[in-house]
């Protein structure tokens, strides 16, 4: 969201941006790349507990303090989780995603569900579905963005 948002220019680019500077989400990101080289297991249990702690107890997922707690809270290794934090090239993947979504499935803003034969939707809903709900919800937006494709837009106001 924020090289999307950003008032830079399309030139900017956040993944090239120094270490200093007050990225909102640039740090989770990495985070959650030097926890993919633990493993696709040890990444989804770090994405999972990360959105936890920032939609649930609404913690900073900028600070680098909460991004290490998160990581220990779900077993990481954490001296390969500290060295992978620090290897800027983990960035190139955040370039190359973000590429990809954009210029591939015209992604504009999160979240976007990408579904086969790359069907992007994006979707926003408040309040969030019930766990009982929330299976019939997705098969719901996965009809219409599968098989309901010239349905382009429904917004309430």
């Amino acid at each position: 969201m924020e090289q999307v948002n950003s008032k830079e220019g399309p030139d900017w680019k956040l993944w090239e941006q120094p270490d200093d500077y007050p990225s909102h989400g640039r740090n989770a990101f990495q985070a959650a790349e030097a926890a993919r080289r633990q493993g696709e297991a040890a990444f989804d249990a770090f994405h999972y507990a990360l959105l936890k702690a920032r939609h649930e107890y609404k913690r900073d997922i900028a600070d680098l303090a909460t991004l290490i707690e998160v990581a220990d809270g779900v077993g990481l290794e954490m001296e390969g989780f500290r060295n992978d934090l620090g290897d800027w090239r983990l960035l190139d993947k955040l370039a190359e995603d973000h590429t990809f979504a954009v210029e591939t499935l015209g992604v504009f803003g999160t979240p976007t569900l990408v579904f086969p034969e790359q069907q992007a939707v994006f979707l926003k809903m408040s309040p969030p579905p019930s766990p009982e709900e929330s299976v019939a919800v997705f098969e719901d937006v996965s009809h219409f963005a599968g098989d309901r494709q010239q349905i382009r837009e429904i917004k309430r106001p």
